[in-house]
C-alpha cells in the first residue's frame, strides 16, 4: 500500500473535486489517489479547524496533504500561509486548491523542517500518525525550533492513536492544553514559552 507520505511515481491519477462548508465558510478541493482523506475532509481535520480560533502572524501549515488546513486558515483570517508537504501529487493540489479558493499561500517541499528556515507564531497540523512515533515526535518536538517565544503548535490525534500519552509527553516540553475532546479526537494547543 502506497502512504500518502511517500511519493509513488507510478499511482494512478484519478483527481476528483469536493466542496465542503467549514465554519460557514465554502470550499472546494481537488484530491487524488495517494493524498490523505481524498473522499473529503476528514473528521479530526474539521473538529480542528473549527477549534482554532482567529490567528494574526505568519502561520506554518506541516504536513498540508491537498490543502484544507493552510487554505481554510488563509480565507478565515485573510492572511498569507506557508505549507509544506513531501508528497509532490499533495503539493501540487495544495497549489491547484490555493488557486482555486483565491488564497494567500506559499507551497513549497519540505522532509519535515529541513527547508523551513524562519520562524512561526503558529504551526498547525494533523501530523502523519503512520510514519511511526519516531518521526510524529520529531515533527512536534522540533516545531519548538520554528516557532517564536510564546508561538503555539495546534494538532489534532485521535485517542486510539495515543492521545493521552503524547499530550503528556509534549507537556514536557511546551506549555500544552486540550483545548476539546470530539469523538475520541484530541485537539491540542502547545505554547512555546
Amino acid at each position: 500500500m502506497s502512504y500518502y507520505f511517500t511519493n509513488d511515481e507510478n499511482l494512478l491519477s484519478e483527481e476528483k473535486k469536493i466542496n465542503v462548508i467549514i465554519n460557514n465558510l465554502p470550499f472546494s478541493f481537488y484530491t487524488d489517489n495517494g493524498v490523505f482523506s481524498k473522499r473529503g475532509l476528514d473528521f479530526g481535520t474539521r473538529t480542528l479547524l473549527e477549534n482554532l480560533p482567529n490567528l494574526k502572524g505568519n502561520v506554518l501549515d506541516i504536513g498540508c496533504g491537498y490543502g484544507p488546513i493552510g487554505i481554510f486558515i488563509s480565507k478565515a483570517n485573510d492572511i498569507s500561509v506557508d505549507m509544506i508537504d513531501i508528497n509532490k501529487r499533495s503539493l501540487n493540489l495544495a497549489i491547484k486548491n490555493s488557486k482555486l479558493n483565491n488564497v494567500k499561500t506559499n507551497v513549497f517541499e519540505s522532509d519535515l523542517y529541513n527547508n523551513v528556515n524562519k520562524k512561526y507564531d503558529y504551526i498547525i497540523t494533523n501530523p502523519p500518525i503512520r510514519v511511526g512515533k519516531k518521526i510524529l515526535y520529531k515533527l512536534l518536538f522540533d516545531a519548538k525550533k520554528y516557532l517564536n517565544k510564546n508561538g503555539e503548535l495546534w494538532f489534532v490525534v485521535n485517542k486510539d492513536q495515543g492521545a493521552k500519552s503524547l499530550f503528556k509527553d509534549i507537556s514536557k516540553e511546551y506549555d500544552a492544553m486540550i483545548i476539546c475532546k470530539n469523538k475520541g479526537f484530541f485537539i491540542i494547543r502547545a505554547i512555546n514559552n
